[in-house]
């Protein structure tokens, strides 16, 4: 039987946060177990409930997501959030990286999509709808890209490739017909070597410097 996944949502609109609910609560092994306006009632329900994901709205009436998401993760390190935004939002998706979110999605995004990122950040991975890349694409084309040269193989820049089109380790691993255990390995390596944090800063450096395209 496969574990309860507890989850909660942060937006100041009542009406999406409660369509969101029953759509999450849909899912067999995911349960919602806060719903909540603003950072105030949030960290009140943490205090009481501390959730594994929490979807964060970018724009809020008391505080931005960005800020709040930098309290949850010095205060609950293991809490993941994955940040919901609308598309002419996506400008604020370094912010959000360098704030901790782990995945990124838009408010349209379908239930397949939802199940994805929550399994893939869960498993310390990231997800981001592949609008954000061709977003992010179009916007490094249109600046100078960076100069920073690093020596990366043949298959570490396939595994790149893939991380970019958001592919998780298991699936990395089956179109490259090598384990998992070997993915995650080329990730450290490829973080290692770019010196960025993580999966979501690793796209930004590929994308600036023209490893991918």
């Amino acid at each position: 039987m496969n574990r309860i996944i507890s989850l909660a949502i942060v937006d100041d609109h009542e009406i999406f946060r409660t369509g969101l609910k029953v759509i999450l609560n849909s899912i067999s092994n995911f349960k919602v177990i806060g719903s909540y306006p603003d950072g105030k009632s949030l960290f009140q329900g943490l205090s009481e409930k501390v959730p594994d994901i929490i979807f964060m709205d970018i724009k809020l009436a008391d505080e931005n997501g960005i800020d709040l998401t930098k309290k949850v993760k010095q205060k609950y390190p293991t809490i993941k959030v994955i940040t919901l935004t609308m598309f002419g939002e996506i400008e604020y998706f370094n912010e959000m990286v360098d704030a901790g979110a782990e995945g990124f999605l838009l408010k349209n995004t379908e239930v397949l999509e939802l199940q994805r990122a929550v399994t893939n950040v869960l498993n310390d991975e990231t997800y981001f709808a592949k609008e954000f890349l061709g977003y992010l694409s179009l916007k490094v084309k249109k600046s100078a890209k960076s100069v920073i040269n690093v020596n990366l193989s043949e298959r570490e820049l396939e595994v790149l490739k893939l991380i970019c089109e958001g592919y998780n380790n298991n699936e990395i691993a089956e179109k490259l017909f090598i384990s998992s255990h070997t993915v995650d390995g080329h990730r450290r390596n490829l973080i290692l070597k770019t010196g960025v944090k993580n999966a979501p800063n690793l796209v930004m450096f590929a994308l600036k410097n023209g490893l991918i395209e």
